[in-house]
């Protein structure tokens, strides 16, 4: 394939610039990230006094050492009803992520009960939702860490009718053969108790786990019944009289050690149906040093950049196959491998003219027929606007674009560089076009329109407004008006406010890209080849 070369000055003063404005955005959010995770490791002292792993080593423990662990929207909730961004940082409540446990790729989750005793906050109901949806698309085991105060009933209105979907899913996906391992490390009550309920097995840690539907104060109050939590719903009573716990664990750490050991025993199952090659594909370097994409991308979506640039840096031997290179240019479609994985790749020099959006539904169609995933690289303004635009066809084409992304059956994975604005987001497959992942960099942005461009509508708006009614515009008052404006969507459209409502599935360090990008098409593949055996109800115990 043609190898991409670079025009980029890696001295020049633009190059470093850009480079200095990536890494304070990296370290921005990277900072915001540590401060959910020392906000959980506060209470270090209190667990172990209680002879508890904290939920981070809980995750760390079960995973497969030195095999990669892809953590998911780490800021989920961000700034979002009681997560302060500060201090109260909590991540959604719940640690989410793909790893590798005994051999087998799966979704590895955590409540985390260090903070506000894992109680569920609406952006961490969210969280476990998308994570039900990955492991159901790719068919990927899930094993749960299960210890929760429950809902947050503060928001219980935000909670209680899309809460019903997590029990739902759970047993659609032990229908469709995802088995499901669920470790009962504490309390796991009220609707919660079906969490192990509904799984297909479940590890129960003596003397911690607590299932039942009412504790004993409640249990009290409505029947005048004294218990303890132990005689309600402990480890004991559902390994010896309830059946509801397969397993009885000492510790943590036991409980640990069983999961690991029951996953490896369903990979050695008839037809290892869950096993999967952990190596790479051979595959070459890219030509370019990574470290350039940080000044490369300026920070500042309405500066232009090459997107073969990007491209040259993810992809293997910088190889790109590029489809109608001199038709639509601005729309660069085209062939590559990132660590071995074919993928059909789709970048933006701008926004989407007429012949761009040809082009690009074009090219979509051939991935289909041929079974290439897709790959959208984001940073577009839209669709072209202008009467030039729209005697070419605009409406028209942008819906043939769009056509082919909603209906595409193969991979679709997401990456927003840049700006992500109007209908470019929907015909770069953004979040409502069901891409398998949405990954963004910090500098992105996202939102109907630029802050500028909104606030300079309303202006014109509501002056010809005033100007039909026979009246002139106060120039101050619409000066404000239109600051007012600019500041909200300034402040609604960056990668933050986007993250922390799952618009994505986390924000990646450019650098990262190519790694988090190759995982991803792994993923995919293994959820395309991987024989599960679906029945027509979901595993109930007898």
């Amino acid at each position: 394939m043609p190898v991409l070369t670079s025009r980029i000055d890696l001295q020049g003063d633009l190059f470093q610039a850009n480079r200095a404005a990536q890494l304070k955005l990296i370290d921005d959010f990277r900072a915001a990230e540590k401060r959910v995770r020392d906000n959980s490791g506060k209470q270090a002292e209190k667990f172990a006094k209680r002879g508890q792993l904290l939920p981070r080593d809980r995750v760390a423990r079960l995973l497969d050492r030195g095999a990669p662990f892809l953590e998911l929207s780490t800021l989920a909730g961000y700034k979002m009803h009681d997560d302060d961004g500060k201090s109260d940082a909590s991540g959604g409540g719940c640690i989410v992520g793909i790893g590798v446990v005994s051999g087998v790729r799966c979704i590895v989750s955590a409540s985390d009960s260090a903070i506000k005793g894992g109680a569920i906050s609406p952006m961490g109901l969210r969280k476990s939702l998308r994570a039900q949806e990955i492991a159901l698309e790719h068919k990927l085991p899930i094993i749960s860490c299960v210890e929760s105060a429950g809902a947050n009933l503060l928001y219980q209105a935000e909670i209680f009718v899309d809460g019903g979907r997590v029990f739902a899913n759970m047993a659609r996906l032990s229908a469709a053969g995802v088995p499901q391992i669920t470790i009962v490390h504490g309390s796991s009550t009220a609707g919660g108790a079906y969490l192990p309920g509904l799984s297909d097995y479940v590890i129960a840690v003596r003397g911690q786990a607590k299932v039942f539907l009412a504790g004993p104060p409640l249990v009290e109050a409505a029947l005048g019944e004294v218990a303890t939590d132990e005689e309600l719903g402990g480890a004991e009573l559902h390994a010896t009289v309830t059946g509801t716990a397969e397993y009885v664990a000492e510790n943590d750490a036991h409980a640990i050690h069983l999961a690991r050991e029951l996953l490896a025993n369903l990979q050695r199952a008839p037809l290892g149906r869950f096993a999967h090659d952990l190596s790479t594909r051979p595959h070459r370097p890219p030509r370019f040093d990574v470290e350039d994409l940080l000044g490369i991308v300026p920070v500042d979506f309405k500066k232009p950049y090459d997107v073969r640039e990007v491209i040259a840096r993810l992809v293997d031997d910088s190889d790109f196959f590029e489809f109608k290179a001199l038709y639509g240019s601005a729309t660069v479609c085209g062939h590559a491998l990132i660590e071995g994985h074919a993928v059909g790749i789709l970048g933006n020099n701008g926004p989407i003219n007429p012949d761009g959006a040809c082009k690009a539904g074009q090219f979509i169609q051939l991935c289909c027929q041929s079974g290439t995933p897709l790959l959208f690289l984001q940073n577009t303004t839209g669709y072209m606007v202008g009467t030039a635009a729209e005697r070419a066809g605009m409406v028209k084409h942008g819906s043939k674009m769009i056509q082919a992304v909603a209906n595409a059956d193969v991979p679709k994975l997401t990456v927003i560089m840049g700006g992500s604005f109007g209908a470019g987001n929907y015909g770069m497959c953004g979040r409502s076009y069901d891409p398998r992942f949405v990954f963004a960099w910090p500098g992105s942005r996202i939102a109907v329109m630029g802050g500028e461009q909104a606030a300079k509508v309303m202006e014109i708006i509501t002056t010809a407004k005033f100007a039909r009614m026979g009246m002139k515009a106060d120039p101050d008052a619409m000066a404000q008006m239109g600051k007012s404006i600019k500041d909200r969507l300034d402040a609604e459209s960056t990668a933050l406010y986007a993250t922390a409502r799952l618009w994505d599935d986390g924000l990646i360090d450019p650098r990262d890209t190519r790694r988090v990008l190759a995982l991803a098409l792994a993923v995919c593949r293994e959820g395309e080849a991987r024989r599960v055996r679906p029945t027509s109800f979901g595993v109930a115990r007898l």
